[in-house]
């Protein structure tokens, strides 16, 4: 991967993806690993890790991570060791409630996750990022875009947003990112609405694309950033155009 200049490949690089095991996550992971990086995915199911490293196959790594305990990141970078690219997807369910339904447990759990986990990764994978390197995170379309019910997601990915700009100043010359997503089909939807084909054909229709947006799709946006080295400070929209609907 050049890092002045955007290129199509990922030769030669080492790519972690926390939360790489399902979705969005995965989905970089399979992109990293087809343009030839050596990929690193962590997740907090077992099963999902060495499921994802199977479908990986060649030197995928797979380890077993809580993003919620701080030591255990730690530790999680201690045993990498050194690498060029790190990637963000970690998350549970969205949690769509009004402000009058939220418990604070569940509250600061979901921030926990999100924001917290995101924030800490970044400190302990900063002094093992090689020359060159940068972190990703993932924010999404309710930062600029709330809608009832979206309290949290909206205050989460702005706060992941912040965390991005202020990182990409810190930590320079790394570079530091993020992809705001919209609607993007994922298994994620399973547990957070309870029609997820209608609730995406529903987001799908009125968007300008006419259709929510692929894993896929999702996975070469964030690439996009790994590869170009004057990126940083940038959160890069994929929403299908759902700023301008």
């Amino acid at each position: 991967m050049n890092n002045t200049a955007h290129t199509n490949t990922a030769h030669t690089q080492r790519v972690v993806v926390i939360g790489g095991t399902s979705g969005i996550g995965f989905a970089v992971a399979q992109a990293a690993a087809t343009q030839g990086s050596n990929v690193v995915v962590a997740s907090s199911d077992r099963s999902r890790v060495d499921l994802a490293v199977k479908k990986l196959g060649g030197p995928a790594e797979g380890v077993l991570l809580d993003v919620a305990d701080e030591a255990a990141l730690a530790a999680f970078f201690d045993r990498i060791g050194e690498f060029d690219h790190l990637v963000y997807t970690a998350g549970e369910s969205l949690l769509l409630k009004p402000l009058a339904a939220l418990a604070a447990e569940e509250s600061r759990g979901f921030f926990e996750r999100r924001f917290w986990g995101a924030l800490l990764a970044a400190k302990y994978a900063t002094p093992k990022l090689r020359p060159g390197g940068s972190i990703t995170f993932t924010s999404g379309a309710f930062a600029t875009r709330p809608a009832p019910g979206t309290l949290l997601g909206a205050s989460v990915t702005a706060a992941v947003e912040g965390l991005t700009r202020a990182l990409a100043l810190e930590l320079a010359p790394l570079r530091v990112n993020a992809v705001r997503l919209g609607a993007i089909r994922t298994e994620l939807w399973d547990s957070t609405v309870p029609e997820p084909e209608a609730f995406l054909q529903a987001q799908g229709s009125g968007l300008p694309v006419q259709r929510v947006g692929t894993p896929e799709e999702a996975a070469a946006a964030y690439l996009y950033l790994l590869s170009n080295g004057y990126a940083t400070g940038t959160v890069l929209t994929l929403d299908g155009g759902a700023a301008l609907a």
